[in-house]
């Protein structure tokens, strides 16, 4: 009896230290669900616009595997277009002027647009680098009247909750003075829809997946030379990010598991009464820095 005495300290101390253990443990896992139930601190996020390339694929696809990529290219020669010192300097300030005229317009006619263009400026884009040279872009041209306008429903019900819940109220009140809001009538107006989507894997003929190193960089610099060749060729567009539209556009233009939706242009000339916001550009001094 006295020697369970002595010991009754000793059993009340492990039980202290084995209820505290539990209970850090219990704690912990709530705080783990916690954190994964808890909105992320920027809700716009659309996951579609998050680049892959940091997740790995899987296992039985490493680096030692062959991703059906030549072996060896070949080299050929290479003399690129070399101008005189003032030639350089019209031919790229000309080119800004161009480039310095477009303006993302939202009034746009329902004109008919010659497909060759369309069919021109997507090669355009095409030519943009991309790692590896895995070109992962996909360029989807809607012309259909139908399909334009269910893409239209489809953007505006998920823009409503965007302006109404996601985009918080700081976003929707910087877009105050563009008078934005969710109601997309270019989507039915414009004669074509350009949606690019990122590959964020490639697939080889076994059906494995093929890496495709910084995809999404890759198709934004894609998408940069496609806006250069609209304004060339005298076309207008409006860059749209439809957030959390990505599923839903994807199923119904029946693009496959490994595309995901990055930017959707309207494609088309100005309407005669169309406006845009008096803006300017920040000066060179702003945007450039000199070492």
């Amino acid at each position: 009896m006295a020697l369970f005495s002595s010991l009754t300290p000793v059993f009340l101390a492990i039980i202290c230290v084995l209820i505290g253990v539990i209970m850090k443990k219990t704690n912990g896992e709530k705080e783990k669900r916690d954190t994964k139930s808890k909105h992320p601190s920027c809700p716009w996020v659309d996951e579609d616009l998050k680049d892959g390339t940091d997740h790995p694929l899987e296992e039985e696809e490493g680096e030692e595997e062959w991703q059906g990529l030549e072996e060896n290219v070949a080299h050929v020669p290479f003399t690129g277009e070399r101008y005189f010192e003032a030639e350089m300097i019209k031919r790229s300030q000309t080119f800004y002027e161009l480039l310095n005229k477009r303006r993302s317009v939202r009034f746009l006619s329902d004109e008919p647009v010659p497909r060759e263009v369309i069919d021109n400026v997507i090669r355009t884009a095409g030519t943009s680098p991309s790692g590896a040279h895995t070109e992962p872009w996909t360029f989807v041209v809607v012309q259909d009247p139908y399909l334009k306008h269910k893409i239209r429903e489809i953007v505006e019900e998920e823009e409503e909750i965007n302006y109404k819940k996601r985009m918080g109220d700081k976003w929707v009140n910087d877009l105050k003075r563009l008078r934005t809001n969710w109601i997309k009538e270019y989507l039915d107006t414009a004669p074509y829809l350009i949606l690019i989507f990122k590959q964020v894997y490639g697939q080889l003929p076994n059906g494995k997946k093929k890496t495709h190193y910084y995809n999404e960089i890759s198709v934004s610099i894609a998408c940069g030379i496609l806006l250069a060749a609209l304004q060339n060729a005298g076309l207008y567009t409006v860059t749209s990010t439809p957030l959390n539209c990505g599923p839903q556009l994807r199923a119904l233009l029946q693009r496959p598991a490994n595309e995901k939706l990055l930017l959707l242009l309207p494609v088309g000339y100005p309407r005669k009464d169309a406006t845009v916001p008096a803006l300017t550009r920040k000066p060179l001094e702003d945007i450039m820095v000199v070492m």
